[in-house]
């Protein structure tokens, strides 16, 4: 695991390089504290942080072939290495290290790039520049678990893990993609193609690279493709165990210690069990209500682990909240990037690989928002008889409750019948678009419609016919990776840690794609065939808990005057005028803060923008973790007694 950086530039000499490349490589290096290495010549300038995992002493990178002429920076864990390491022997292949990243080297010399990507078994994102060929090739794995950022300007093309190692180049124009701020306002994220950053794009997930002669050329190798597979619940439940159970050994591959974050969640605590690792690691706020420490400390004593947690205050979570969008490098309102940074840090003090347990939702259906918004058994079985009917019918159905008074259980009804592309956009919705204009200005109102740029993954599915199925597909293109996978990444690697996603595997995957959707949204529970492998290795009942992912006290923030003050000293200043209507958003803010309504997801979406907006384009610093005093001294006190 490490962080990569790079340009090609042929305008440049190799001395003019040097220097920027070094710049470049420092500002990841919370990504690589181990080592760093280099690879520079007239054309190119390749960089890597290094975080030690496997092949520790052999491990450091660029590796070159055996002639030289190719070099390969990388980023990620190729969990079926050996086997293919000891094929490429067989064909001819010398090895210097017994690293992973050498394997995808030579495997891309013998097999070329879509023989290579077929093969492998993983998360990365990498480059290699061939000297011969004077040509640079790049790729991201097949769900986006690894970040890969692209930039062309004045005759340079840079790349990296991290965008802010691009702001250390003389040739990156930092500058804000102002279209970025609309959509961010409904989808919580940066939703577009393109990032908050003018000309910045993320290479897209399942996609490679090739740039030669100045030209960028993209291309897609790989897709999820969601069929219903002919089978029983029973060989459903018994393929998606021993999918899962073959991926979490595989993605426990190390030389170093390796633990698992632990919720109350079903996701993570299948993934536990199977590990069974030495420690375990779960966080929680010093409000009760907002602590799911007790219950993983509870699941951890049934599977005899060791729990280790830890109480995030209200002064830690906005003091380094800076340092949270800071490395997230766009803005991202997600509420669990607080308590998945701490989680991680918390993980960094015993272990450096921790596994954890993003993607099931996606993957096998377990998302409230896929048609689960009731806890009536009655309407549940009522809306998969619904589901039988065809299209035609189900759609003339949901019309009609669309326009009936509100009762309980239409939601769930409607979003059994109605088409995905009517209603879903994904599982964040925090402004409707004409209620973000009311409050951006109008420079900021012109970007792609929601329905735009939903429609880029619907129309890739046209032809199914199950709604569930096109929108678990939608979510695997739009939150998960662009989401879900980056900040799972980029707060892991700011406390450097290599975090780990063994339901994200194309083998897990291939089992998913085949699995009914009467399996997965039945009248008991959501994602249930995965729960009812999970309960094989769980105590009984345990996997049937309701999710409740990372709860995060914004609204009792919020109305605590401390903090509702530093949020409007924010909303007040200068700055916040060029992109907001201030008077709306100091009001939407002063309403939640007094009770008179619930703007929690909108007043933290717009506060969260700010921040990110203040630390990359007014502050000349960057933000430094803040501990808690007050914290601090109670612990030692509790340590005392």
């Amino acid at each position: 695991m490490c962080g990569i950086v790079g340009f090609v530039d042929p305008t440049m000499t190799k001395a003019e390089k040097q220097p920027v490349i070094t710049k470049m490589m420092e500002r990841i290096k919370h990504r690589g504290p181990n080592s760093t290495g280099e690879y520079v010549n007239d054309e190119v300038a390749l960089g890597f942080r290094r975080l030690s995992i496997i092949d520790l002493a052999g491990g450091s990178q660029p590796i070159l072939n055996e002639d030289e002429t190719k070099a390969i920076i990388y980023n990620g864990e190729i969990y079926n290495f050996q086997p293919l390491r000891e094929e490429l022997i067989r064909d001819g292949h010398t090895f210097r290290t017994h690293a992973d990243t050498e394997v995808v080297l030579h495997g891309y010399e013998q097999w070329g790039m879509e023989g290579l990507l077929k093969r492998v078994r993983g998360m990365f994102a990498f480059v290699i520049w061939d000297n011969t060929a004077k040509e640079l090739v790049g790729a991201r794995d097949f769900f986006g678990i690894k970040p890969l950022y692209i930039y062309q300007n004045d005759g340079a093309f840079l790349f990296g893990s991290e965008i802010k190692s691009f702001l250390e180049h003389p040739k990156f124009k930092k500058e804000l993609n102002e279209e970025a701020l609309k959509p961010y306002m409904t989808f919580q994220y940066s939703a577009l193609s393109e990032t908050f950053f003018k000309g910045v794009y993320r290479l897209p997930e399942g996609h490679w690279f090739k740039f030669k002669d100045g030209q960028l050329d993209i291309h897609k190798y790989w897709d999820v493709d969601f069929k219903d597979g002919k089978m029983s619940m029973n060989d459903a439940v018994d393929m998606i165990d021993k999918a899962v159970s073959e991926s979490v050994a595989a993605h426990r591959i190390s030389e170093v210690a390796v633990g698992s974050l632990l919720s109350s969640g079903v996701d993570s605590s299948y993934v536990t069990a199977l590990l069974k690792p030495e420690y375990t690691f779960s966080i929680g706020f010093d409000d009760k209500k907002y602590h799911e420490s007790d219950d993983a400390k509870k699941l951890a004593d049934k599977l005899g682990l060791e729990n280790k947690s830890d109480v995030v205050t209200a002064q830690e979570a906005f003091d380094n909240f800076p340092l949270i969008q800071y490395h997230l490098d766009e803005p991202d309102s997600n509420p669990s990037c607080v308590p998945l940074y701490f989680l991680t840090k918390l993980a960094s003090k015993d272990v450096t690989v921790i596994l954890s347990g993003e993607g099931a939702d996606e993957l096998f259906a377990g998302y409230a928002n896929y048609g689960y918004h009731t806890h009536s058994r009655a309407i549940r079985v009522l809306a998969n008889n619904l589901k039988k009917l065809p299209r035609g019918a189900r759609v003339k159905i949901a019309h009609t409750l669309q326009k009936m008074p509100n009762f309980h259980g239409r939601l769930h009804l409607y979003e059994n019948t109605a088409p995905a592309e009517e209603f879903f956009i994904g599982q964040a919705k925090v402004f409707g678009e004409d209620e973000a204009n009311d409050y951006l200005n109008p420079a900021y109102q012109k970007s792609e419609s929601v329905h735009d740029i939903v429609m880029q993954s619907y129309k890739k599915v046209r032809n199914y016919d199950d709604e569930v199925k096109k929108m678990q597909y939608l979510d695997m293109h739009m939150f998960m990776p662009k989401d879900i996978l980056l900040k799972a990444d980029k707060l892991s690697m700011a406390n450097s840690m290599e975090l780990r996603v063994p339901f994200l595997d194309k083998k897990v995957a291939k089992v998913a794609e085949q699995i009914p959707t009467k399996y997965e949204l039945t009248a008991d529970n959501s994602k249930y065939a995965l729960r009812e492998a999970a309960n094989r290795h769980l105590p009984d009942e345990w996997a049937t808990r309701e999710k409740l992912g990372f709860p995060v006290p914004i609204k009792a923030w919020l109305e605590d005057d401390k903090f509702y003050q530093e949020v409007r000293a924010l909303f007040s200043q200068d700055f916040a005028a060029k992109f907001f209507d201030q008077d709306k958003i100091i009001k939407l803010l002063d309403d939640t803060h007094e009770k008179r309504v619930d703007g929690r997801r909108k007043v933290w979406t717009i506060y969260t923008f700010l921040v990110w907006y203040k630390v990359f384009f007014i502050d000349d610093e960057i933000p430094q973790y803040v501990p808690d005093e007050t914290k601090a001294n109670i612990n030692a006190v509790k340590a005392e007694n």
